[in-house]
């Protein structure tokens, strides 16, 4: 018989969580933020456990991740931004380039990243992203991290 591993249940680590978050399409990412803090705390973090963070705008979401994740005092941080579609592909080249160096920097530092950027085309869409009728993609993004932290402890 197999053995099946998930983080859907299981313990916590004790520890500190960033929530780092771009101030771009402000509203939007406060948003994003509550929602990302409340799946924190409602899943046992104390508030002085969790550290929001703010940035200009999505650009600045990996350094300052790279900056927190490298001292090892972290245990994961969640990534909180909205990036819209222009009239030109601005929005496609900050998009990919953060969601690669997302991704390096979580398998560089084995630490995870809760990828909360949201990438609409338009207002509205981003509106449905957190929290409208399709949810909050905060609580999404916090909940992949408490998942992985949980999968971590019985890896």
């Amino acid at each position: 018989m197999s053995i099946e591993l998930s983080g859907v249940d299981g313990q916590l680590p004790q520890g500190k969580i960033a929530i780092i978050a771009s101030r771009y399409n402000e509203s939007i990412c406060d948003s994003l933020v509550k929602a990302a803090e409340n799946t924190l705390l409602e899943a046992g973090y104390g508030a002085a456990s969790i550290v929001i963070v703010r940035v200009p705008g999505a650009w600045e979401l990996p350094l300052v991740a790279a900056q927190l994740l490298k001292q090892r005092k972290w245990l994961a941080v969640v990534t909180l931004g909205c990036v819209i579609k222009g009239e030109t592909t601005h929005d496609e080249h900050i998009n990919r380039a953060v969601s690669e160096a997302l991704m390096r920097l979580s398998i560089e530092t084995g630490s995870p990243i809760g990828f909360g950027l949201l990438t609409c085309n338009t207002v509205e869409q981003a509106l449905q992203r957190s929290g409208g009728n399709v949810g909050n993609k905060g609580e999404e993004a916090a909940a992949a991290v408490l998942e992985m932290l949980r999968l971590e402890q019985k890896l």
